[in-house]
């Protein structure tokens, strides 16, 4: 089906509430479907409502741990797309498992599946959030073989916890440590992977069992996104390398920002593979960081948006 084909069709969102849900959601309702969201507690996510018409934005209890629930979830939908993702905690239950209980219940009545997966899935991974979504991309391949599997890199946008995080520690801190230096990552927006989702959504015979990477226009390696946006928030901090030998050690000792699970993920590029799909192949023109970025980066700026004024005519 088409874009024009959406109108009035039902898509549960499973995990729709969360950062890249939200941007998901829009996305569909702007192409006229009706939008599901389901999530542990979905008053989280009721800020949604007022961005589609009336009743076209439902709302579920739904925990993928709970195969029941994810059946009424997704019940009568006409398509399911799966956000669940965690850094830390239950990889298993909710990468595996969870993905799977979702795939079967889509396998019941849905013609279209999402998995939004990461670059890095890899049943063999060394670390355990890589090797969980692999896993869980199996998963649900075997439930449902006509899936379409997105892998993106890192997601920045507004409420993102990437650069912004990068961005706050510059602001509070005049030495500021980099781990894994050298790792490369291809950051892709956040408004071009849901849009990457309702096109794999409303085109289903197109992308079914396929899987893409999705990436921005940019490979930049740690040292040098951090210096990107160090310009960007116009703050001149000192950047201190951490050699990955007291790397492994920082992410082992406990109370530090970074667990030996993440630290093993730093170990490997974040970058779409040579030879895979990526946003182009869904119809989606990737957006650099400096045309996004920059707006809501601002607020880190000494000025807020007023110092950025002064930059650009100094």
């Amino acid at each position: 089906m088409g874009f024009g084909s959406m109108k009035d069709g039902l898509v549960t969102l499973v995990g729709g509430g969360g950062f890249l849900g939200r941007y998901a959601a829009q996305a569909l309702l702007r192409r006229g479907a009706r939008v599901r969201v389901a999530q542990r507690d979905p008053r989280r996510a009721f800020d949604l409502k007022p961005l589609g018409g009336l009743g076209q934005v439902q709302f579920v209890a739904c925990d993928v741990k709970r195969p029941d629930t994810v059946r009424r979830a997704v019940e009568g939908a006409d398509a399911v797309v799966n956000l669940v993702g965690v850094l830390a905690g239950d990889f298993d239950g909710l990468h595996v498992a969870g993905a799977r209980a979702v795939a079967e219940a889509a396998a019941a009545g849905a013609s279209a599946m999402v998995q939004v997966s990461a670059i890095g899935a890899d049943p063999d991974s060394a670390s355990a959030y890589g090797r969980s979504k692999g896993e869980g991309e199996a998963a649900v391949r075997s439930a449902f073989p006509g899936a379409t599997i997105l892998r993106p890199s890192v997601v920045f946008g507004r409420e993102d916890d990437f650069l912004n995080r990068f961005a706050g520690m510059m602001v509070a801190l005049p030495l500021v440590p980099v781990l894994s230096p050298a790792t490369r990552f291809q950051p892709v927006f956040v408004g071009d992977v849901a849009d990457a989702i309702a096109e794999a959504v409303a085109e289903p015979a197109a992308h079914a069992g396929r899987t893409y990477e999705l990436g921005g226009p940019e490979v930049l390696s740690m040292s040098q996104l951090n210096r990107w946006i160090a310009d960007a928030v116009g703050r001149s901090p000192r950047f201190l390398e951490v050699p990955d030998a007291l790397g492994a050690i920082l992410a082992k000792t406990p109370g530090v920002p970074i667990t030996a699970d993440q630290w093993a993920m730093l170990r490997r590029d974040n970058v779409v593979a040579p030879d895979a799909q990526g946003l182009e192949a869904l119809g989606v023109a990737p957006t650099p960081l400096g045309t996004a970025a920059p707006a809501w980066l601002v607020r880190f700026r000494r000025a807020g948006r007023f110092g950025r004024r002064l930059a650009e005519t100094a």
